[in-house]
This record gives structure tokens, sequence and C-alpha cells, in this order.
């Protein structure tokens, strides 16, 4: 990147901290510093679903609006003001929580006046979240109801060698009871870490929802770092050696080897195989079937949802030799494979196939096509339809293609 365009960005990013009068209040103190009071009011969403976002870059030339929320436009120009404003206004826009990036001379930066961010590891770009409500409250949203906690644990990765975050989800009232619970272990995709179905998915609402309604089990979700990668903010930064491909042969170790360990010792869940589950998205579907159907004696739910699987990622017939060599073990064992995808999503015929392969060797599995690309608001409506299945009775038998 060129030094020039660098300066752009932080000097238009920097100063868009700052709004002018005309777009918010005075500020009372602190020579004119912005605070979350009187930053630009952007996002702003509209009764009619429209929304206006609003970014400070005095000296930029071009600045465009990109990401989900253009529903798969190209990068739209934004308009600037006398005093340095840049406005657009898109919509109207199904009631939806949308990811959005400002491109400044060529770079994506989040919205400085917007709190709501999507985290990334590094080599990623962040972006910003806008939630566009419908008439009444999603599934995603908080409600008021019992919450669980969400944990923030680290631990010492013998497999990988350096320190990593995990993020615990435990169920309302976990610490006022002595009762046991089932575990699901929940991955993220490629280019998130392991706050994403949290984060960006709301994985802890969309459990709290569904527990106070009794249409889900109250669980113990794990959600843990998919790359190999050292935890952030824990250290002088290390580099784990080797580690170039998306998918990595450490990962399978460090969950079966020291997460579920830990998570066995230090938490009261059982720990037999009918109350473990494992599903993610994306990379982290593929890790899921891979890890899952590899281990039936460990997972007895597997779930991948718009899983990097595959030729292009991992070749079917390869990956799951061992389950596809003996389909009635596996049909014995596993109390729910589950494979689903957007038939707008770029992995839909990857795993339209895959699930063709399986249920031509015999293997007994759900598999489901939806509406939607390769983003949020479908790995939200997966979870949220899934975790009613999860650690309930054996529902029919033969593959359910829908």
């Amino acid at each position: 990147m060129k030094l020039g365009i660098c300066l752009v960005v932080a000097a238009a990013t920097l100063a868009a901290q700052t709004p002018p009068p005309a777009q918010a209040s005075k500020p009372r103190g602190g020579r004119g510093m912005s605070t979350p009071a009187n930053a630009l009011r952007s996002p702003e969403v509209h009764a009619d679903r429209t929304v206006t976002l609003r970014f400070r870059a005095p000296d930029a030339t071009k600045v465009e609006l990109v990401g989900e929320i253009m529903q798969g436009q190209g990068p739209k120009p934004m308009e600037k003001d006398e005093s340095g404003i840049w406005t657009i206004t898109v919509g109207p826009l199904p009631p939806e929580i949308w990811i959005y990036n400002f491109r400044v001379h060529g770079v994506d930066v989040t919205d400085p006046s917007n709190p709501a961010i999507k985290p990334t590891p590094p080599g990623q770009a962040m972006s910003s979240f806008v939630q566009v409500p419908g008439e009444g409250p999603a599934f995603y949203d908080s409600r008021p109801v019992p919450h669980g906690e969400v944990r923030m644990r680290l631990y010492e990765s013998q497999a990988m060698g350096v320190t990593r975050w995990l993020w615990i989800y435990t169920p309302p009232n976990y610490d006022k009871t002595s009762a046991k619970f089932p575990v699901l272990y929940l991955l993220h995709g490629n280019g998130e870490a392991q706050s994403g179905w949290v984060m960006n998915g709301r994985a802890n609402i969309i459990l709290d929802n569904l527990i106070a309604e009794r249409k889900a089990q109250p669980m113990i979700v794990v959600m843990p770092q998919g790359h190999a990668l050292q935890g952030a903010n824990v250290g002088p930064l290390v580099r784990i050696a080797g580690e170039t491909g998306m998918f990595s042969e450490r990962f399978e170790k460090d969950l079966i080897g020291d997460v579920i360990p830990l998570v066995e010792r230090e938490y009261r869940v059982y720990r037999d195989a009918d109350h473990r589950a494992i599903a993610g998205l994306s990379m982290g579907g593929g890790q899921a079937l891979s890890v899952g159907l590899n281990h039936i004696d460990t997972f007895r739910w597997v779930l991948g949802f718009s899983a990097a699987v595959g030729g292009q990622f991992m070749p079917a017939e390869k990956t799951f030799a061992q389950l596809l060599a003996d389909p009635a073990a596996a049909n014995r064992k596993l109390k729910l494979l589950w494979i689903s995808c957007g038939k707008q999503d770029f992995l839909y015929q990857a795993n339209k196939q895959v699930a063709q392969i399986f249920q031509d060797k015999g293997v007994r599995l759900t598999y489901k096509e939806t509406e939607g690309a390769h983003v949020w608001s479908v790995w939200r409506k997966n979870l949220e339809e899934t975790a009613q299945l999860l650690f309930a009775a054996r529902r029919g038998a033969g593959a359910d293609a829908r």
C-alpha cells in the first residue's frame, strides 16, 4: 500500500471522530474531543427501513459504501458536503443485521461513529454492523428473560504451543444449581475468532431466548479459536511455524486433546458422546464435519452450516473415508448429522454434492437448503433451528432432503 493512501485513510478515520456542530451537539469539555454523546449520527435507521450513513473525511476525494448492506450490488459512491461529511442513504432494507464498510481511496475502514463492530483476527478487515428492526423483536434480540453468561477462559494449548482463548456460554442460573449440562462445541468461520458466534452471531442471546421458551435444552456452548493462532492480548506475539493454510491439523489436536479435557475438568458437564455436539459455519462447518465424523465416539451430534467442504477444501471420499466405509455404524451412533447451505452461497454445490455422497452410501442425515448467500443472516437461523434439536430424542429415520 502506498504511504499516501495510508496517511489519507488514517487522517480520515481520526477526523471522523470529531464532528462539526451541524451534525452533533456541542462538546461539554475536554477541548472539543469527541465523545459517544457528540459523535456523528451514523448509522441512522429511519422508520421506512432506509439507513443513512455518515463519515467525516474532509481530505478524502473518494468514499464508497460497501458490504452486505448493498444486497449484492457493488460499491456505491457517497456524497460530500461543504463541511467534509460524506453521506449516503440506502434501502429500504429487509429487517436484518447488515455488515458494511466505508471504502476510502480503496481501503475499507469501519464506521468510527458506530460501536457495533465485527471482530476479526490478523489479516482481515473489520466491519461495522447496523440492525434494521422488523415489527417486533427478532429471535436474536435480547429480551427480558434469564440470561446466561459468556466467560473468557485462557488456557495453554499443548497442541499449538501458545496461550489461547476459549469463550464459553453457561446457561441461566448455572452457578445456582448442581446440575450437569450437555455441551455444544461451536466453531466460527474463516477470518473470525472465538468471539465470532457471540459478537457476530448473537449465539448467547439466541440460546437465552430458546431456553426461556423451553424450545432448547439448557447447554454449555464452547467456542474455541479455529485458526492456529496465539490468543490476542496475552503477551508478545508468537506466530506458529508452518501454519499457512485455512485449515490446521493442530486444531483437531487442540480441540480433542486440550479443550475438551479442560471443559470436562472445570465445568459441570456430561462426559459421554450422547451429550456432546459439534457445529460450525463455513471453515468451522468443515472442521465440525471432519472432526465430528472422524470421532463419532466423541460426538453424537454433528452439524455443518455452509461448510467449507468438497474438492476445493476437503475431498469427501478422503476426508470421510472412515464414515463411508461403515455407514451402518455411523447410523447406529449418530443422533443427528446435519448439513445445510443457502442456495445463493458459493459453497452450495459443494455441500449438495457431499450430502448426496452420504445419502448414496446410506448415511442417514438431514440436508436442508435455504435462501441466502454466505452471510450471517443464514447462520443465525441455522443455529436457532438446530439448537432446538440438540440433545433431544432422536427424530425419524431416513434422509431428510428439503
